[in-house]
């Protein structure tokens, strides 16, 4: 029987709208930014925060 893989998602879904408008705003990335860690981490807002920190920095 086949199983079928998931696929990593090219895009931020439709809700995680909002987030990547809610990360941008507070950690001061672009919407860019704030998509490929969203993607990189999910909804772990203290990785997100430490990672957009280290963004900011460079």
């Amino acid at each position: 029987m086949a199983t079928k893989e998931k696929k990593k998602p090219s895009r931020v879904v439709k809700g995680q709208e909002l987030e990547v408008e809610h990360l941008t705003e507070i950690a001061d990335v672009s919407p860019k930014q704030a998509r490929a860690l969203l993607r990189k981490h999910g909804a772990d807002w203290t990785k997100l925060k430490d990672e957009a920190e280290d963004l900011k920095e460079d």
